[in-house]
């Protein structure tokens, strides 16, 4: 089967009954995790027609952050969450969290469709709607409008790209995990061929999809860029275009102004006039598509590993919570100011914290083992593993039509 007809497959894959097998576990059932989150109706229209579910701390900072957080396919917000670990850095840090959640009515296998004209633009669809749940975060918790950011991992990375684009004067700051260049596609097949080949452009092509897609003209967010090296989901090249996208934005250079290393990983930095860093790239090396989790420069650790949540020795949430400026208040309890006794004293958990009231929501279900598994950014399809020998290059190029075939193969679909 050519590389056109399985493209074609796959695009009609949603529309064929009987073959959507995942869209349970898109929506998540099956066993629970506590979670601190509250859902919130009546935020707006809702173009979108998505829910919106948030976590606001008993302490919050004096001038409050928000930060949007948004997951990926096959993951709803709960499960995010947890093995992310936002809602425990909203706690210690003091600032607010807006997860929405993609329903199954809109997209069967839960992914936000940052790929669909509807909804990648300003006004319109779930952009909108996502911008309504920040207003409403704003008027009842009293938000500082300066302090708004917003991450994303996969799909929820590529949605993250759409928010930066279209309501670039509400955020400060966006972190993209795995994620795509704003405008790269207006349909499935553009979107299956920005995630296994992502096809360079120019510079100044790529910046003129964020400048055409509101009226803004300035300042820009700063963005954070993260990706694994041995991604085999979105092909890690799209880290570069997200760079080039935003450095053109920023009218910066294409050189980094500073490289080193962050807990053993690449990391590279562009900074603006001012000598504030702007621009950042993290090169998770060897790391497959997800998140990567791990103790946190404080040695606490936020979040837990998981299906797309990959221990990776460093803390992307911390790291990015660090770059929007959210980790210099620390909340402290009254209790701390109190001596402990000394037989009470126990060595300090490094598991993420829950509330005794938090509610128990679903966490999705493991996938069936006969599944195949594309990640969660399109649909949640594994052909996605860890590399069993150690990879020493950056940037490696991808088989797609053996990579589609061998996913369909396993999936039984074709022989």
């Amino acid at each position: 089967m050519s590389l056109a007809k399985n493209i074609e497959f796959l695009r009609q894959l949603p529309k064929m009954p009987g073959l959507n097998v995942l869209d349970g576990f898109a929506r998540g059932p099956g066993r629970g995790i506590r979670t601190p989150l509250v859902e919130t109706t009546g935020f707006g229209t809702n173009p979108g027609n998505l829910r919106m579910f948030s976590f606001v701390p008993d302490k919050l900072q004096p001038s409050p952050g928000l930060v949007v957080v948004l997951h990926g396919c096959g993951q709803n917000a709960a499960g995010y969450d947890f093995g992310a670990g936002w809602s425990t850095l909203a706690k210690h840090f003091g600032f607010a969290l807006l997860m929405p959640e993609q329903q199954a009515s809109n997209n069967a296998n839960g992914c936000f469709n940052w790929f669909n004209p509807e909804d990648t633009r300003r006004g319109r669809g779930e952009p909108a709607s996502i911008r309504q749940m920040i207003a409403r975060m704003m008027s009842e918790h009293k938000i500082d409008k300066h302090r708004i950011f917003v991450t994303g991992l996969s799909a929820g990375g590529a949605m993250t790209s759409v928010m930066l684009a279209t309501y670039p004067e509400v955020f400060a700051a966006g972190a993209i995990i795995a994620g795509l260049p704003y405008g790269v596609a207006k349909n499935m097949r553009e979107a299956l061929n920005g995630m296994f080949q992502s096809p360079s452009r120019p510079a100044r092509e790529l910046g003129d999809l964020v400048r055409k897609a509101s009226n803004h003209r300035g300042p820009w967010p700063k963005v954070s860029v993260w990706h694994g090296s041995a991604d085999r989901t979105v092909n890690p090249a799209n880290a570069d275009e997200i760079i080039k996208q935003w450095l053109d934005v920023h009218r910066l250079p294409s050189s980094p102004m500073s490289e080193g290393t962050v807990n053993g990983y690449p990391h590279q930095v562009w900074w603006d006039a001012d000598g504030e860093t702007t621009v950042e790239s993290y090169t998770i090396t060897d790391m497959a598509h997800g998140t990567p989790v791990g103790i946190a420069e404080n040695d606490e650790r936020y979040g837990t590993q998981g299906a797309f949540l990959i221990e990776a020795g460093i803390s992307s949430s911390y790291h990015i919570a660090n770059f929007f400026g959210l980790t210099e208040w620390i909340n402290q309890p009254q209790e701390a100011a109190k001596p402990a006794p000394k037989r009470a004293v126990q060595k300090k958990s490094r598991a993420p914290t829950e509330s005794p009231s938090a509610k128990l929501i679903p966490l999705a279900s493991p996938l069936p083992a006969s599944v195949p598994d594309f990640g969660p950014m399109l649909w949640p399809l594994n052909i996605e593993k860890q590399p069993e020998k150690p990879h020493t290059k950056r940037r490696r190029g991808i088989d797609v039509g053996a990579v589609i075939t061998r996913a369909l193969t396993a999936a039984g679909l074709m022989k």
